[in-house]
């Protein structure tokens, strides 16, 4: 991959690429371990072979296509009981970066937790993996995979840049402007603006106060997502209830 010049204070200031790797966040941990990785370092690679989604799936990607890559940061300031912020200034950060590319898209979409949709096709994960040291996030890897020239996919859920506006992209650039847009959210999240990322977070979250049929504990439930909790559970109206569910107690459907 070509150099990288974001703009930015310190988000992909140190840059480790490498042709192949497993993981990225694999790759980001062992850098932390070895005391190597400055707040702010991006781990990225043209071939990840065993790339982690959420609920431990899978995240697969052509060679050369798309964006793979992990960012280090260490958000002291943080406490462990609003990790959830993060998780969604990162979201909102990708949404940021794809909606200065495709324009203003009501069809983009962040679906809970921090999957990047288009319509119901995934456009690209997130996988954040925190290390806490007492109340605290003593660091974070967040990594991200995006699809972006890859026209072909083994499920008819997921799309790319490319097949939606039939272009080809550089993917140096992108990952710069990708960046480049991580760091501006992560620093509205250190200014402490909170009320302001958990707003625009309600903004473009898939499926916000429609009424959609779900699964939960292997019950058939309809209802309509109205929230977000600070834990970051998400809050479905059914009837006259409100209910909460962790990641694992809820399938969409």
């Amino acid at each position: 991959m070509e150099a990288l010049f974001p703009q930015t204070l310190f988000t992909g200031q140190q840059l480790v690429w490498l042709p192949e790797c497993a993981s990225t966040n694999t790759e980001a941990q062992v850098l932390i371990g070895q005391n190597r990785a400055t707040d702010g370092c991006c781990v990225i690679t043209d071939k990840q072979t065993a790339g982690r989604g959420q609920r431990g799936n899978q995240w697969e990607a052509a060679p050369g296509e798309n964006l793979t890559l992990s960012v280090v940061w260490r958000p002291a300031f943080l406490p462990a009981a609003d990790q959830f912020l993060l998780s969604q200034a990162v979201a909102l950060a990708v949404h940021d970066w794809l909606t200065a590319l495709l324009g203003p898209a009501e069809a983009l979409r962040v679906k809970w937790p921090n999957d990047i949709v288009y319509g119901s096709q995934k456009l690209g994960g997130i996988l954040i993996e925190n290390t806490l040291s007492g109340a605290k996030i003593q660091h974070s890897i967040v990594g991200i995979g995006l699809n972006v020239n890859q026209q072909k996919f083994g499920v008819p859920t997921a799309t790319s840049l490319g097949c939606l506006t039939g272009r080809a992209y550089q993917l140096a650039t992108l990952a710069g402007r990708l960046l480049e847009c991580l760091e501006r959210r992560y620093l509205q999240l250190r200014a402490g603006r909170v009320g302001g990322l958990r707003a625009d977070y309600l903004k473009v979250l898939y499926r916000f106060e429609q009424p959609h049929a779900y699964e939960a504990g292997g019950q058939p439930l309809r209802g309509r997502i109205v929230g977000v909790d600070e834990a970051g559970r998400l809050a479905l109206a059914t009837g006259d209830q409100i209910r909460y569910f962790d990641l694992k107690e809820i399938r969409y459907v």
